[in-house]
């Protein structure tokens, strides 16, 4: 058996935090706000959807 770095479950849980903050941050820039603030709320949004998604997703 091949030990993986992480779980298949934490890669999921990573995948759609990034996915939610760069869906953020491109919706902030379409709202013609400055680049910076897309970039905060990108990161505000994939730090708030860890804990989300963490509780979401069941562990077996």
């Amino acid at each position: 058996m091949d030990p993986s770095l992480i779980t298949l479950r934490t890669a999921l849980i990573l995948l759609m935090a990034t996915l939610t903050g760069v869906g953020a941050a491109v919706l902030t820039a379409l709202a013609a706000a400055p680049p910076p603030y897309a970039v905060l709320s990108g990161a505000t949004a994939f730090a708030a959807a860890i804990p989300f998604f963490n509780n979401l997703i069941e562990r077996t």
